[in-house]
């Protein structure tokens, strides 16, 4: 393992053969901390080659359970989305993209600290089971294309028992391991191919496009050198994702959104998320025919039957889509106004996630209890012109007391007085990277 480090350190390359032996020996106790801490450090100042990330991917994704979907028709296609404020897509892309025929099965995650979970979500409706057991998983995948559960405990444990130690040894920041990571998990899911949604912006892990693309870049061509094609799209988080943050207002603005009455920046990204999904699973020749395609099943409602289907199927009641009083409702619903006339300028996403967190509808532990029925509704978004007195948001809440939240929502509203050359339509959309190599 001292010789491991040592290459590292000095910048060469470990072949995958080592890199085999140090996950297999980390995974089971026969390397120290100390010694893959050391490891780690010297991969966070001197990288890895791409054939290293993917050496690193592979082996971390045989270190435990692996879901084979072979048995079921097609091909597979996997979404994966780093995180966000508001991002619900999956909720939308699901039933979306199973009702023309592409199996897609999901092992989502829970939320911590300013970002959501899909998770989270789904049990705010009443009955929904996360928990499913694996015959039933493929079961569900077989007579429904389509199943949304918790991931596997035993599913790729090196990168589990690695990003503890990552967490601790300041090495969570590296591109390399932040995308095996990632990728490990996929693979080990069992899909075929993948679309990734990378978030940049101020309520994303990456901030800066420079890294948002050299993430994006790299889980790409792991995708290629394992031979999962795999097409990333780095997408806006400067402001929430839709008008919708906290649990069950969000599965209430995506069934909006599958009825076809959804915020134009969640039905776009569902849209071209969904489209490059079809394409890979070869439902449609090119992009456009694919849009096209699912328009047609957004607004036909064929996507909301699939989502029926996928409540009752886990558990879930589909009554919710025609009676959204049936999810948790809070007690209270307090205006948020605004105290200063113009332009809203910028949105402090990452503030406004933690703001939520603090009104019970996310974790800043793992231990922490949700409430499913509080979170926020954006009436303004950047660009937006506002007057003193007009409402900025709704704030959904159980509690009697919240003044130090509406105290940091206000604070993260930036609006510029008399301001009329702020761009009301940022871009959605910075990047899609889809090949690296010939």
């Amino acid at each position: 393992m001292s010789y491991m480090i040592e290459k590292k350190r000095d910048g060469l390359s470990l072949t995958k053969n080592e890199i085999e032996y140090v996950i297999d020996a980390y995974t089971y106790g026969s390397i120290p901390d100390y010694q893959m801490s050391a490891l780690l450090m010297a991969i966070y100042f001197q990288g890895m080659t791409v054939e290293e990330c993917a050496s690193l991917t592979m082996a971390m994704a045989k270190s435990g359970e692996t879901i084979d979907l072979s048995a079921i028709d097609g091909i597979k296609v996997d979404k994966h989305s780093t995180g966000g404020v508001g991002d619900k897509t999956t909720l939308v892309l699901i039933p979306l993209i199973a009702s023309i025929g592409v199996p897609v099965g999901k092992m989502s995650g829970r939320g911590l600290g300013h970002t959501g979970g899909t998770l989270d979500k789904l049990e705010s409706i009443p009955g929904f089971q996360i928990e499913v057991p694996n015959q039933k998983f493929m079961n569900l995948m077989h007579r429904n294309n389509m199943a949304v559960i918790g991931q596997s405990r035993d599913l790729a444990p090196a990168d589990k028992k690695i990003y503890r130690l990552r967490d601790v040894t300041a090495t969570v920041d590296s591109i390399p391991l932040i995308a095996s990571s990632i990728m490990s998990k996929k693979i080990a899911s069992g899909a075929d191919s993948f679309v990734l949604d990378i978030k940049m912006g101020s309520g994303a892990f990456m901030n800066k496009l420079t890294t948002a693309k050299q993430l994006a870049q790299t889980m790409v061509a792991i995708g290629e050198r394992v031979s999962k094609k795999t097409v990333a799209v780095i997408s806006n988080m400067d402001q929430p994702l839709g008008n919708a943050i906290g649990n069950a207002l969000e599965v209430k603005e995506a069934i909006e959104t599958l009825k076809g009455n959804g915020p134009d920046d969640l039905t776009k990204l569902c849209l071209i998320l969904g489209s490059h999904m079809a394409v890979l699973a070869n439902k449609a020749d090119d992009f456009q025919e694919a849009k096209k395609r699912l328009k047609e099943q957004l607004y036909n409602g064929k996507a909301l039957e699939c989502f029926k289907k996928l409540l009752r199927s886990q558990g879930g009641n589909p009554e919710v889509v025609n009676q959204l009083r049936l999810l948790p409702q809070s007690k209270h619903t307090i205006s948020l106004e605004a105290t200063t006339s113009g332009m809203i300028e910028h949105m402090d996403t990452y503030n406004i996630g933690t703001a939520v967190m603090k009104l019970g509808a996310g974790r800043k532990t793992t231990d922490d209890i949700i409430d499913p029925s509080v979170g926020v509704i954006l009436h303004k978004k950047v660009g937006d012109t506002v007057q003193v007195g007009d409402t900025l948001m709704s704030i959904h809440t159980n509690k009697t007391s919240i003044q130090t939240v509406k105290e940091q929502l206000l604070t993260s509203i930036h609006v510029m007085k008399g301001s009329n050359n702020i761009e009301k339509n940022q871009p959605l959309i910075y990047e899609t990277i889809q090949h690296l190599y010939p």
